[in-house]
């Protein structure tokens, strides 16, 4: 056999055990006439030590052996008498009677250490060996822990787990689909799906009543630190639900995540915020209640002074760093460069210090008394000491940069801890929001989800007021998942399609075999998703969720590994008929 045990599983107990282990070289190092390798593997590093004054052929044979190397040893195990209390296995040594070089290894082009001098590029072209890290690994099985214990609640509540298909049909809603040749039909195509959406609803027809499946689901969309083209959903669906059973069911789930995956106990019940509130206070429908920081209206207190950047302005907005004042011009400046970049795109940035003395000193005050920087601090409950950060423009906009300032602010100030978790509901959103550049409304959901019943009657009317019943959860700044109650009415679901701009023919084309469906006794129902890799990276308190998965692609949505995707050759491309294609669009 190439083991008995593993690198991570040797302990005081087992001393005087002849023992076999296999695994990869971290490092070898001498000391006098001594020769000591640390061995890993998947569960833990173990010294191994030999004498070169009790074999001298196997002290030479172990100075040949390089890093990564993987090799395979059999001896005693030894009480360490300088102990190693960093790791697991740091009270014994194996004293080595045998070593077998099971296969040898180039010198890695970066150091596989949890602190490692290789850049993001050069690890994701060697991801096999960056997977080695330790800090890697226990990204991974935390990931493989909650899908685990996802799974262990769910069929605990009485959900199936049921797959659906990968190849599907293209619809015209949400962002870009892959699509993939068929061959045996010339000239179609399938798409590979963003959702399972419809086949869930389907299953619930079907009288499936708690479905789930944590399923691999495709976006051609652009990429950033929380994005991948392939990403995993939790993804479920109820029948015979409201709004209140969904939030109720899946508050217990992240519960029990929190508490068997990461030992957090999160508040009983999480709090709601409606998606106007959300915008008001913090400029967003994901805010991170870690932190103050919310939004303050100064429109009635700011503008009509004179002051011709906030009397043009639709909003100015401002919020309270508390205890900021003390901010030095160079630190001003430094912010107000911060939100003119364009990634936020603001055209310049007010501040009022707060002195201590209870006098005010602001980058306007040729335009502002001081009696009128005292409403300002008023109605921000601004005290001696705190710092008021100001933006204007119009609504959208100034939210947008305002919510990014107020994140900066946050990391700035220490106040994102990322051990510390404040999820939230964010409920009531907009069914619809009108796209400019098309000139008509778009689901902001999906195409499938309720309008609230109380809004019913405005859909012909005012349809842009119109609340879905839908809802997300958000936790420190993350949207987790989302979803909605779900329309099963063929005519309710005909008058969406025909407000989204749909002919009946269209809506028939795309999505005739679900409102068929709803002809057969479809029961109420709805559900929601949750982002796996997103999640998972919230509980370890990272930003990106690339580490959480395997084999990540880059932020142009290229696998720098193995250099996909790629070109097809002719053969290929005329057995899938797309030569003619490409020869027609030349």
């Amino acid at each position: 056999m190439y083991r008995s045990h593993t690198c991570g599983e040797l302990r005081i107990d087992n001393v005087g055990q002849e023992v076999t282990l296999s695994g990869w070289v971290q490092r070898s190092r001498e000391l006098g006439g001594l020769t000591f390798i640390d061995v890993r593997d998947r569960y833990g590093i173990t010294q191994i030590t030999l004498n070169s004054d009790d074999n001298a052929d196997l002290a030479t044979q172990a100075r040949k052996i390089g890093r990564e190397f993987v090799i395979q040893v059999k001896g005693t195990v030894k009480e360490r008498s300088s102990k190693n209390t960093n790791i697991p296995t740091g009270e014994i040594e194996i004293i080595a009677s045998e070593i077998n070089i099971l296969n040898a290894s180039k010198t890695p082009p970066f150091t596989i250490e949890d602190d490692t001098d290789g850049g993001e590029e050069l690890r994701a072209k060697y991801r096999y060996l960056d997977l080695r890290r330790n800090v890697v690994k226990e990204k991974l099985a935390l990931r493989n822990k909650v899908a685990l214990e996802t799974r262990k609640f769910l069929d605990s509540e009485a959900f199936i787990d049921v797959e659906t298909p990968y190849l599907i049909k293209s619809t015209p809603e949400g962002a870009r689909d892959f699509v993939v040749p068929s061959r045996m039909n010339e000239g179609e195509f399938y798409a590979l799906p963003q959702s399972p959406q419809t086949f869930k609803q389907l299953l619930m027809v079907s009288g499936y009543d708690r479905y789930y499946q944590i399923v691999k689901c495709f976006r051609d969309e652009d990429l950033r630190a929380d994005r991948q083209p392939e990403f995993t959903q939790i993804d479920c669906e109820m029948s015979f639900v409201e709004q209140e059973d969904i939030l109720n069911t899946f508050e217990k789930m992240v519960q029990h995540l929190f508490r068997t995956c990461r030992n957090v106990e999160l508040d009983e019940t999480f709090p709601r915020m409606t998606y106007a509130e959300a915008m008001e206070k913090y400029g967003s429908d994901k805010p991170d209640i870690r932190f103050g920081m919310e939004f303050v209206n100064l429109n009635d207190v700011a503008q009509n002074k004179g002051f011709k950047v906030f009397d043009d302005a639709e909003v100015v907005l401002a919020i309270n760093a508390e205890q900021c004042s003390v901010y030095t011009r160079k630190q001003l400046d430094a912010l107000t460069k911060w939100v003119q970049r364009p990634q936020i795109g603001a055209k310049g940035l007010v501040y009022v210090k707060c002195n201590e003395d209870g006098s005010f000193k602001s980058s306007v005050d040729k335009f502002y008394s001081q009696e009128d920087l005292q409403a300002w601090a008023d109605k921000a409950n601004a005290k001696p000491g705190d710092l008021l950060l100001v933006l204007s423009g119009d609504l959208n906009t100034t939210r947008n940069q305002m919510n990014e300032l107020r994140l900066h602010m946050g990391d700035e100030l220490g106040l994102r801890n990322p051990n510390v978790f404040k999820p939230l509901w964010v409920v009531d959103f907009p069914l619809l929001e009108w796209d400019e550049e098309s000139g008509r409304y778009h689901a902001m959901h999906h195409p499938f989800t309720s309008p609230k019943q109380e809004d019913i009657a405005l859909i012909q009317t005012e349809p842009g007021k119109v609340r879905a019943n839908a809802y997300d959860l958000a936790m420190n700044g993350v949207e987790l998942g989302g979803g909605s109650i779900r329309i099963h009415d063929r005519e309710l679901q005909a008058k969406m399609f025909d407000l989204l701009g749909f002919t009946k023919e269209e809506a028939e084309e795309q999505f005739g075999f679900l409102m068929s469906a709803f002809e057969y006794g479809a029961p109420p129902h709805g559900g929601l998703a949750f982002g796996l890799d997103r999640l998972v990276a919230t509980m370890g308190g990272s930003a990106s969720i690339r580490d959480y998965i395997a084999f990540p692609k880059n932020n142009s949505g290229r696998d720098v590994m193995i250099d996909a995707p790629a070109a097809l050759n002719d053969e290929q491309l005329t057995e899938l008929s797309l030569a003619l294609n490409i020869q027609s669009a030349e």
